[in-house]
Formats: C-alpha cells, sequence, structure tokens
C-alpha cells in the first residue's frame, strides 16, 4: 500500500495538525516541526494499514467450504412424518 493514499494523507494530516499548532505557537523549531510530521506520515500509514487489515473479512480455505449451498435448508434432509 503506498504512503501516499488520500486515505494515509488525511489520517497524517490530522495526526499532524497539534505538531503543526505547536509550531505555529513558536514552541517547535521548523526542524523539530518537518521531522515529526514525517512520523505523524507514518503513523498514519501505520494506523491505516491496521485498520484495512482489520477490516477486511476472511475468507475459507477451497478445503473448508461446506458442501451445501449457502441457503439450503439443514433440516431439509432428516425424515419428517406428514402432518
Amino acid at each position: 500500500m503506498s504512503p501516499f493514499r488520500w486515505d494515509v494523507l488525511l489520517a497524517g494530516f490530522v495526526l499532524a495538525l497539534p505538531v503543526l499548532a505547536l509550531g505555529l505557537r513558536g514552541d517547535l523549531t521548523t526542524e523539530e516541526v518537518m521531522i515529526r510530521v514525517l512520523w505523524c506520515l507514518g503513523a498514519g500509514w501505520g494506523a491505516v494499514t491496521l485498520l484495512r487489515y482489520a477490516s477486511t473479512p476472511r475468507t475459507r480455505p477451497a478445503s473448508q467450504k461446506p458442501d451445501r449451498p449457502a441457503g439450503a435448508d439443514p433440516t431439509a434432509d432428516a425424515q419428517h412424518s406428514p402432518v
């Protein structure tokens, strides 16, 4: 996954807002702000990667798929007497 995707850049920008505010206030030098903004981009990439991994549905291997179709009634095979 590219670190320059829109969702990664957005997450990095949100994480960098406090750093930018500290830079504008004068608490951090320009060099410190730029280094920390790069760390925020890396943290945004990590957060988006983790969220994408956690939200991706798992797929079953072909050997573990059920024999009957998904919509089949599991009680259809049982012997029932007519009402």
